[in-house]
């Protein structure tokens, strides 16, 4: 494992830096094909920050494969990183399409390549015969239970949403887990769904149209519309559960913990600390909407624009990152979305405030909030008023979640979240 190790340590997605990492494999798939061997191992780095759970693809040859020399494992071998390896991408893809998690066959594939800049993951961009692009993800920290960002579009498409790509299948795997009762854990290996390329995301959309002064809220009402239109479909195919007082209770104090934090890192949270946590006690004293799945971790940078009649598409279900994998598959209130789109309205108004050439969007903001509100109640086909106490302490809890966020690395935008504390706790 001394070569594996070694080229672990140099790579984007491994987590411990500084070091070569102390390696365990615990399982490893193992097939040949007409093209190559193909091994997927489980590989556990005993960290002293903790232990992880690694998937290593790799893909071994009977010669040196010149155009693969960037992704050798081995200096003098012939073992590569799998999702480099267009043999591997047609072996990854031949199992989904066979696996119990295919919603509609993805066909031979034709060509491969790896879409760069990820941290955690690696992505697979295949060209088909028959479905065009594929974008395959292959998660390479795993965990037990299974990815809401699987789950949550799989459960969309196979309803037939056009607001989430298209799901083509995932991969499901099992290893072993001697802190499980049973001694095995699974989870989910890769998740295959179409691949829009040359799409500007909303935030680009709602940032370029604040700039010059134009309007967005023909944009934003469409935007609520389509983020009630996946809350209702998910809240018909997905579960859902009241929201009972122990639930209420247990959001709350999550709530108040952030609170607690920001304020003790942040002097200008601390002295409206009173005022956010009356916030709270009001949302505490009212009736909650039933929870449900939702995306999670909602802004505008998580939607793609795409031409009409398609409209807004939207991306990565994987909830707060900050969660464990487990609770962010649980029913959540969908206002926690709607809270996550306000304040990223308000986000497109703060970072133009922060331009070399600085913009005064705070006019443009006020009317996309407005407009997206009401392209949400009308997708939904109710009025929000008997929710404004829960909403508003959503948003207000977003904005003390990015206080803490950028005061740790961001600090000269801490000015923008906190603002919005100041402003939210007054009206």
């Amino acid at each position: 494992m001394t070569d594996v190790a070694q080229w672990m340590a140099q790579q984007r997605w491994y987590a411990a830096k500084g070091g070569v990492p102390v390696l365990r494999t615990i399982a490893e798939i193992d097939e040949t094909t007409d093209e190559a061997r193909v091994t997927t191992r489980f590989v556990i780095d005993d960290a002293a920050t903790g232990a992880v759970l690694y998937q290593v693809p790799v893909t071994e040859h009977h010669e040196p494969v010149p155009d693969l020399e960037a992704a050798r494992i081995d200096p003098d071998g012939t073992q590569y990183d799998g999702p480099h390896d267009p043999a591997y991408a047609r072996w990854l893809l031949g199992r989904i399409d066979a696996g119990e998690e295919s919603l509609r066959p993805i066909g031979r594939v034709t060509s491969a390549r790896v879409l760069r800049g990820e941290q955690s993951n690696t992505s697979i961009i295949c060209e088909t015969e028959d479905n065009g692009t594929v974008i395959v993800k292959v998660f390479r920290v795993l965990h037990h239970g299974d990815n809401p960002d699987v789950t949550t579009q799989q459960a969309l498409s196979a309803a037939g949403s056009a607001r989430v790509p298209k799901v083509f299948g995932a991969l499901h795997g099992e290893w072993p887990d001697t802190g499980r009762e049973d001694g095995i854990a699974s989870g989910h290996l890769a998740f295959a769904q179409e691949f829009l390329p040359g799409l500007d995301d909303a935030w680009r959309v709602a940032l370029d149209d604040a700039r010059r002064g134009e309007s967005f809220a023909d944009g934003a009402d469409r935007l609520g519309a389509a983020l009630a239109e996946i809350h209702v479909t998910l809240a018909g195919v997905m579960p859902t559960v009241p929201a009972t007082p122990d639930r209420v209770a247990a959001a709350i104090e999550t709530m108040r913990s952030r609170l607690d934090t920001a304020a003790a890192e942040v002097p200008a949270i601390a002295e409206h600390a009173d005022a956010v946590r009356a916030v709270y006690e009001r949302a505490a004293a009212v009736e909650w909407p039933a929870l449900q799945r939702i995306h999670g971790d909602l802004h505008l940078g998580q939607v793609l624009s795409a031409p009409e009649p398609r409209g807004w598409v939207f991306l990565d279900f994987e909830g707060e990152p900050l969660r464990p994998l487990d609770e962010r598959s649980l029913p959540d209130v969908p206002l926690r979305d709607v809270a996550g789109m306000l304040r990223s309205f308000d986000y497109v108004a703060g970072a133009l405030a922060h331009d070399d050439d600085p913009v005064d969007a705070a006019d443009w903001a006020r009317e996309a909030r407005a407009a997206f509100l009401s392209g949400y109640e009308r997708g939904i086909g109710a009025d929000l008023t008997a929710h404004h106490a829960v909403l508003d302490a959503f948003e207000v809890d977003k904005a003390v979640y990015e206080v803490v966020y950028e005061a740790r690395n961001r600090p000269t935008w801490v000015g923008i979240p906190v603002a919005a504390v100041e402003r939210l706790v007054a009206s």
